[in-house]
């Protein structure tokens, strides 16, 4: 059994749409601001009791907290001041959180535990496309990408935590992830290249890490390859942490530097997971490989998320 006290490990969670209660409709068919059926404040504190929960199921596998937690489909903040005010997080943990101009109002943010993370800076990276109709232009929005400039021991490490434009309607947003990682790829080989720090970009990419995007983005432009993402090969083994229809997808993951590869960085890249615990697992027999979800469609089903979350476990380096 490996020695878990000389590890730590960061977490990504899709959490699916974390929002506060709606107010009571005026009228019965009137639109909610969530854009979910009846959702009360019932429904909201059993959502965040089960998230809450996921973090103890991982606390008791992995033998304690995540460094930092990416999180996404979080409304506001406080959502995320509810959910840290509960075990295992009883406040220990901070957040770092910007509102987006995303139309659902759901936002991405990164939750860290204050004895060992030190937030150094923090921006959100917000993009707008200009949509051409035939008598008039506007501007689409979407999730903020979240930079964090952290430091762990004497590392500085750059994190961007993601959640990239949904696939749909014969994936029309494809362009808009292009985009998206394509300015990443520029920032993240600046760090890299030229000032040879640490990066980590995690979240929900809306790709599988087979997609040309992806596998694009670990190299710079003289390809020569700068990043690691270790969820490719969990893909290959059939390692999924959502799934649309009969489809297995790892849109999920987390792209390291390799610094993480060398001896002398205070954490080196041991492995990364998707964490799919039973408990998190649908009750029907037939999904039981799946995800328990909140809402299936419109239908409430009371149940985590249609997520797993994902994790990469470091070993900590002696320090020298």
């Amino acid at each position: 059994m490996s020695n878990k006290i000389n590890e730590e490990f960061i977490s990504f969670y899709n959490v699916e749409n974390l929002f506060t209660p709606d107010p009571p409709p005026v009228h019965k068919l009137d639109p909610t601001a969530s854009g979910l059926n009846n959702w009360d404040e019932r429904k909201y504190q059993n959502k965040l009791f089960k998230i809450a929960h996921v973090f103890q199921l991982m606390q008791e596998s992995e033998g304690k907290l995540p460094l930092f937690i990416g999180v996404s489909e979080i409304q506001g903040d406080k959502p995320l001041q509810d959910l840290l005010a509960l075990e295992p997080f009883s406040n220990n943990f901070g957040n770092v959180h910007y509102e987006s101009m995303d139309e659902r109002g759901v936002d991405v943010a990164l939750i860290y535990d204050k004895t060992k993370i030190e937030i150094l800076s923090s921006e959100p990276i917000s993009y707008f496309f200009t949509v051409e109709k035939q008598d008039y232009e506007y501007y689409d929005t979407t999730r903020d990408v979240l930079y964090c400039k952290v430091k762990y021991e004497n590392a500085v490490i750059h994190v961007f935590v993601l959640h990239l434009p949904s696939k749909r309607e014969k994936d029309v947003n494809k362009p808009k992830r292009d985009y998206i990682l394509a300015d990443l790829n520029k920032k993240v080989k600046n760090l890299i290249v030229s000032e040879k720090e640490s990066v980590i970009i995690l979240g929900d990419f809306n790709e599988n890490p087979d997609e040309e995007n992806l596998s694009n983005f670990l190299y710079d432009d003289e390809h020569n390859k700068i990043l690691m993402n270790p969820f490719l090969d969990l893909y290959k083994l059939g390692n999924f942490s959502t799934y649309h229809y009969k489809s297995g997808l790892l849109f999920d993951q987390m792209i390291l530097s390799t610094n993480f590869l060398q001896q002398n960085f205070p954490l080196a890249f041991k492995e990364s997971k998707v964490f799919n615990h039973e408990k998190l697992r649908s009750w029907d027999k037939k999904f039981s490989d799946r995800p328990f979800r909140t809402f299936a469609g419109t239908r409430y089903l009371g149940g985590y998320s249609d997520h797993f979350p994902i994790l990469t476990v470091f070993e900590k380096t002696p320090k020298h």
